[in-house]
């Protein structure tokens, strides 16, 4: 049976709006129930025009018009024939591009996740941002005593900066351009923060660890500028941690790679495969549960799914919000 939903549409570069769609269930398709949808920072990018290439993370062709979305939760309301995994009324994590900004998305089996026992269907919701932020923090080869540097404080920074004051960071410092993100970041448990408009980072960095350098930087703020901080800040043989997805090309200072043996650790969880994401996701969300790592006060905007374009509007102008939620 076909499902009516509304559903966004970016036709063109800041030209957001709902549109009908009718959702016929595949065989091995799933048709979710959405409870709440967030946005992404690649979803801004998209906004704003910056379409990247085609990649295998892409089901649908990146131009416009976009069908945009992919982070959201809710209940299975229909299954196809051959769909084993799931039955209706199961709760869900989304993990694909299945145009999420809806009140209802259709998906196959693999672009879901089972919601954990105990995660508040909120959070749940948002479980491929929280998880991959999750993954990133746990996965990040942080060490006990170690000096970390998280830069930029939205939404990925903030968790990743408590997972390694959890792994037994000796400091964890958090820069960022904004004050109320980084007065954030004080309150979840960053030792040190940073305002790179006023102060120098790379300087700061320096005094604090008397001249050698963080042992782990993680970028987290997506910009050429962020990356080149983030290589100067860094000690011989230090991890570089990557987490932003970074869609136009840049110049870096590979010399500083090469001279001082820096170690990559590349910590995007959805861009494995969708076994590895389903063991993952799991465990990377059981602090969450626990309430080891707190993520509420990280959701500081909520529209209506009627709102999309004040939702987007707001995102596009006010850096200042960190997770930007709609709820259908």
């Amino acid at each position: 049976m076909a499902v009516k939903t509304k559903a966004a549409l970016l036709e063109t570069a800041y030209n957001i709006y709902l549109v009908d769609r009718k959702l016929e269930c595949g065989e091995d398709e799933v048709i979710v129930k959405n409870h709440l949808v967030g946005i992404c920072g690649s979803d801004k990018t998209f906004y704003r025009g910056q379409l990247p290439p085609q990649t295998a993370e892409f089901r649908q062709e990146p131009k416009f018009p976009f069908y945009l979305g992919h982070e959201s939760g809710g209940t299975v309301v229909e299954l196809g024939s051959k769909v084993r995994e799931y039955k209706v009324g199961d709760k869900v994590i989304a993990f694909g591009w299945n145009n999420n900004f809806a009140e209802y998305f259709k998906a196959k089996v693999w672009e879901l996740q089972p919601v954990p026992e105990g995660l508040d269907m909120d959070l749940a919701s948002l479980g491929e941002a929280i998880g991959c932020a999750m993954y990133s923090g746990m996965n990040s080869g942080v060490q006990l005593g170690d000096t970390v540097v998280v830069m930029g404080g939205g939404f990925a920074g903030q968790i990743i900066a408590q997972c390694a004051k959890r792994k037994g960071a000796e400091k964890v410092i958090v820069v960022d351009v904004l004050e109320g993100k980084l007065a954030l970041a004080k309150k979840l448990g960053a030792d040190i923060t940073i305002n790179a408009k006023q102060e120098d980072a790379t300087e700061i960095v320096k005094e604090l660890t008397k001249g050698i350098g963080t042992d782990v930087v993680v970028e987290a703020a997506g910009s050429q500028e962020s990356i080149n901080k983030c290589t100067k800040m860094i000690k011989h043989n230090g991890k570089f941690v990557w987490y932003s997805w970074i869609t136009q090309p840049v110049t870096l200072d590979l010399s500083r790679w090469h001279d001082d043996g820096l170690e990559f650790i590349n910590t995007c969880l959805v861009h494995h495969t969708w076994y590895e994401r389903f063991v993952w996701t799991q465990n990377v969300l059981r602090p969450v549960i626990q309430g080891l790592v707190d993520i509420k006060p990280l959701l500081t905007n909520e529209f209506r799914l009627d709102q999309i374009k004040e939702a987007f509007e707001l995102v596009d102008k006010d850096d200042s919000a960190i997770k930007v939620v709609l709820r259908p």
